[in-house]
């Protein structure tokens, strides 16, 4: 708990008696008056709201007592936009600070957590340097661009014992939690392969356009941040940073991490023996983009395979569904997405499954962020429904497909080194190189 949330903790046991009633300005008694006691507001702060940044923030907004002091984007027609869609959601937009540098938010007393929703390539040098800060964290997903820091941002959480929640909310989602039970029951018998897919239809790379200067009210360099200096051009920005290796991973990051994180929680399972990543530019060879817009990954664990397949452009993905999980057993396939789950009897079976189709009975974000503020209230950060060390791990296999493809090669994972056993490509693709002055803090 912060020294600011501790005192009007403090405060409030003793507010009854009237002892620190002169202490307490016009908004405490309005707070109180609302039924919301001082001890129970929440300051947040929000880092990147353009997309799902501003998604989660709506998300917060709905619990009692949550309260959006200050935004940072380093867009400003960005800022401008959100801060004029919060009257409908009775949030005061000229009380709100606004920054275009996070680590000024950083500085601000009053803000107990924040939310990152910035490109990938900035996640683990905010979320440590807010853990320093002394601030909670929600951070979107994947939570790092790079295997290792996946595991600075773990050791950032340990070292300053925050509350920090990986923005893979399916976790929070009951349908999704039902379907892990039943897998996890034996009743779909020996599972020996895992089929995880994505294929989305209505997401394609930019065109090729000219280098441009930045539109106004962009800071660009900013923008980039610790990747490397390029010039600007429209389509790399925003949304389409997911399409370049120096931002995100394509995909395999973008929605792996959702679907193949359900897969490894089904199966109990850690990291993969080896790896093999094939796929490429198949669909928009003339747009512009790098990461591949078809891959289908092979993972090979102890007792089980596990198969990625992505494609952009596509909606006919395997059991007629855009992206799923497929847990296959010898008595039955478990069918787990988004839209629900079901379970497709295997004919040869004895051990007949009745389970009729079940339909998602909850929102899965709104329940992912109330999780994430019960868990700052209370400080039982194993209550945590995606803590960054899960958030790591799957971002982790992730990155290991993506690293695989770039390659070319098969790779062997050691455990005991925790590396892959080609030395070549370890330093080549576990860290990512920082630019433009910038440096990951050594945890």
């Amino acid at each position: 708990m912060s020294s600011r949330r501790k005192f009007l903790h403090q405060s409030s046991l003793i507010f009854g008696a009237g002892a620190l009633a002169s202490a307490f300005d016009n908004k405490a008694f309005a707070i109180l008056n609302n039924g919301i006691a001082p001890s129970d507001q929440l300051n947040i702060g929000a880092i990147g709201i353009n997309g799902m940044g501003w998604a989660d923030v709506k998300a917060a907004l709905k619990i009692p007592g949550v309260n959006l002091v200050a935004v940072c984007d380093v867009d400003k027609n960005v800022i401008d936009k959100r801060l004029a869609e919060l009257g409908p959601l009775n949030v005061d937009a000229s009380k709100i600070k606004k920054y275009d540098d996070y680590r000024k938010l950083l500085a601000q007393k009053d803000i107990d957590a924040v939310i990152i929703g910035t490109p990938d390539h900035w996640h683990a040098l905010i979320m440590i340097h807010a853990c320093e800060a002394g601030k909670d964290v929600y951070v979107e997903k994947p939570v790092g661009n790079s295997i290792g820091e996946c595991r600075r941002m773990v050791a950032a959480q340990q070292r300053y014992n925050k509350v920090v929640q990986a923005g893979q909310w399916q976790r929070s989602q009951q349908h999704f939690r039902d379907a892990v039970d039943f897998v996890q029951s034996g009743k779909l018998g020996n599972i020996r392969t895992v089929k995880v897919w994505c294929y989305q239809g209505w997401m394609k790379p930019g065109p090729v356009v000219q280098d441009s200067a930045p539109p106004a009210g962009i800071d660009y360099a900013q923008w980039l941040g610790p990747a490397m200096k390029r010039p600007f051009n429209s389509s790399r920005f925003h949304f389409n940073f997911r399409w370049f290796w120096d931002y995100a991973g394509g995909l395999m990051t973008d929605w792996g991490v959702h679907l193949l994180d359900y897969a490894l929680l089904g199966m109990k399972a850690e990291l993969p023996n080896s790896i093999v990543g094939l796929g490429g530019r198949f669909a928009y060879p003339d747009l512009y983009e790098e990461t591949p817009d078809t891959l289908t990954t092979l993972y090979e664990f102890d007792k089980f395979n596990m198969v990625w397949d992505s494609a952009m452009g596509i909606d006919n993905g395997s059991y007629a569904r855009d992206h799923g999980i497929a847990y296959i057993g010898n008595n039955g396939t478990l069918i787990l997405n988004r839209g629900g789950w079901e379970v497709i009897e295997e004919k040869q079976s004895k051990n007949k499954i009745l389970m009729p189709f079940q339909k998602p009975t909850d929102n899965g974000l709104d329940m992912h962020m109330q999780n994430f503020v019960n868990v700052v209230k209370s400080r039982k950060t194993a209550d945590l429904n995606c803590s960054i060390q899960a958030g790591a791990h799957v971002a982790t296999v992730a990155h290991m497909g993506n690293i695989s493809f770039r390659s070319g090669k098969k790779l062997l994972w050691d455990k005991t080194k925790g590396a892959f056993t080609d030395e070549k490509i370890n330093q080549e693709y576990l860290m990512k190189e920082y630019h433009n002055g910038y440096k990951l803090p050594t945890v």
